[in-house]
This record gives C-alpha cells, sequence and structure tokens, in this order.
C-alpha cells in the first residue's frame, strides 16, 4: 500500500466514521472501484495532462453527481485535483480495512479445486468465527491446483489442507529419507 493510499484512504473513513456513513460509502466505494475496473479509460481521462484540473472535476461532476455521497464525489474529485486518481483503488483497500478492523470483520479466502456448497460455506464461517471471535466475510476462490481440500488465506497467514500440500509434503518426506 502507498502512502498516499494509506493517508487518503483513511482519511476519508475518518471523516465517514465521523458522520456515521461508513457503510453507505463503503457500498459506494466498492461499485466505483468495480466500475473503473471494468473501464480503466474513464480513470486514464481523469488523469489526462489534455484537460484542465476543472474540466476532470467537471467529468465527475456530471458522471456522479446525485449518484453517490458528496463527500465520495469530492474524494474522487480531491485525487483527481492532486493527481493522485490511479491510487483509488488502493484508498478502497485502506478504508475496507479499517471498516474491517472496527467491525470485527475477519475476510478469509477459501481456495478449493471446486466451488464450496452453500452448507460447506456456512458451516466453515461458523467454525471460523468460533476460533477467530470475529464475524468472519467468507469468499472462495477455484484452483484447480489444489487437486482436492481447501486452502483458508486471512491476514496475511495460510493454512493449507488442499491435497496438493499433502502430496508435497509426502514428496519431500521421500526425498529427504535416506536408504
Amino acid at each position: 500500500m502507498t502512502q498516499i493510499a494509506s493517508v487518503y484512504g483513511q482519511g476519508l473513513y475518518t471523516l465517514a466514521a465521523e458522520e456515521g456513513l461508513c457503510e453507505d460509502m463503503l457500498s459506494q466505494l466498492k461499485v466505483l472501484n468495480a466500475s473503473f475496473a471494468e473501464e480503466p479509460a474513464f480513470q486514464r481521462l481523469l488523469m489526462s495532462a489534455n484537460l484542465t484540473k476543472d474540466e476532470r472535476c467537471q467529468i465527475l461532476d456530471d458522471s456522479f453527481r446525485g449518484k453517490v455521497h458528496p463527500y465520495v464525489l469530492n474524494f474522487l474529485k480531491l485525487l483527481t485535483e492532486k493527481g493522485y486518481i490511479r491510487h483509488f483503488s488502493d484508498c478502497c483497500k485502506v478504508y475496507q480495512e479499517q471498516y474491517n478492523e472496527d467491525n470485527g470483520i475477519l475476510p478469509v479466502c477459501a481456495v478449493s479445486a471446486v466451488a464450496l456448497t452453500a452448507d460447506q460455506s456456512a458451516r466453515l464461517t461458523e467454525k471460523l468465527s468460533k476460533l477467530t471471535g470475529k464475524t468472519v466475510s467468507l469468499t472462495n476462490r477455484i484452483d484447480p491446483a489444489c487437486l482436492g481440500g481447501v486452502r483458508l488465506d486471512y491476514n496475511g497467514k495460510r493454512i493449507d489442507g488442499t491435497l496438493q500440500s499433502r502430496l508435497d509434503a509426502v514428496a519431500t518426506l521421500l526425498k529427504n529419507t535416506v536408504l
């Protein structure tokens, strides 16, 4: 995370917390972030040296006024004016991390060879919530290389219960066995 993203993302979160708007602004930031990812040309337009700062801010006004909270719109304008709009995605991550921390939410990515069923997801979420004491936000990512089992990634930690990791451990054991 860049220092710029940390300062601006945290600043926006602090403002939202003071106003009691954290959840609403988070949902708007997620939608905008996804939209910018789908249309990178829009973000490039906001960085264009061919347009003045006023013209770029007018584009934001025309696109988002009345559709997002004024704080979010002003945040976009501020990033655009400072030339930091390329850091928007990282600002969203900082905001999300602070929101999760303040609300006791632990994002966990479960990586498996096939999609988890609703029942498996519910049981895994419940078990992780009991173990961590936090509300778990579980996402499932499919990776055929797992072969079977589940790998959990959260807070920079990894719990690997995949068949591939077990096969790798057996291979290492056999390789290091002296005959």
